[in-house]
């Protein structure tokens, strides 16, 4: 068996996803178990998710508002009260200079020890964790946290906002095709399932929803050997200091 690090909690971390209840489906039970152990975590949210939702009868023009008040909930279920969003639209992100510069702004004010993000890479094991967004987002984060949120040359209109240079000591990636990390979550699932339900916009089977998330970390949990009846979440470490 490939063997796992299991990752212990930091200080300060910075969650930056593409959309709303990208980090619950993902890393829910990792943040409400860093978070009871007194983690100061903040949610970065980049686009509204206003292409997501299944009901025709809402107005287009409320999702983002829907969103924004489903992903707050969310939070709050596992510890989390600061949550930015940054307004992009759903399904135009790429990993270009302004969104790159936007996250740079947020590891600058926020300064974290760790950011949680999605990887870049597609993973063809699991295309659905592999949205277009997800990459962008993910790649944007990948070069925000190095080289360019550490470097004071970069980005010199930041410095005059107040925001200094600042090195973020390493990054996990969710849905990487290559785990080689883990945070044990059996004690923190039912908030995980909890943050989950929080997003009704686009759940229309959320009992079915719930069984297949703890599917997925009772699967993850045996991979890296954990004792039957538990439950995991996987991520790629990638050190950058």
């Amino acid at each position: 068996m490939e063997k796992f690090q299991e990752l212990e909690p930091v200080e300060r971390l910075l969650v930056v996803v593409a959309h709303p209840d990208d980090v619950d489906f993902g890393s829910a039970g990792t943040i409400a178990n860093w978070a009871s152990a007194g983690t100061n975590i903040a949610y970065c949210i980049v686009t509204d998710g206003d292409a997501g939702g299944f009901e025709e009868h809402i107005d287009r023009t409320e999702i983002p508002a829907i969103r924004r008040e489903e992903q707050r909930n969310a939070a709050k279920k596992v510890g989390v009260s600061e949550v930015t969003f940054l307004g992009y639209h759903d399904g135009e992100l790429v990993a270009d200079t302004g969104l790159r510069k936007d996250i740079v702004r947020q590891i600058r004010r926020f300064r974290p020890d760790r950011i949680l993000c999605q990887c870049p890479e597609r993973n063809y094991q699991r295309i659905f964790a592999s949205h277009p967004d997800h990459l962008a987002a993910g790649e944007a984060t990948i070069q925000a946290a190095y080289p360019y949120a550490r470097n004071p040359f970069a980005y010199p209109e930041l410095l005059a906002e107040g925001l200094e240079a600042h090195s973020v000591k390493d990054v996990v990636l969710q849905a990487s095709p290559n785990p080689n990390a883990y945070v044990d979550i059996t004690k923190f699932v039912d908030l995980k399932i909890a943050a989950i339900l929080e997003h009704k916009s686009q759940l229309p089977d959320p009992v079915e929803t719930a069984k297949m998330v703890k599917s997925w970390v009772s699967s993850s949990a045996e991979l890296v050997g954990l004792d039957t009846g538990s439950f995991a979440e996987l991520y790629q470490l990638v050190m950058t200091s």
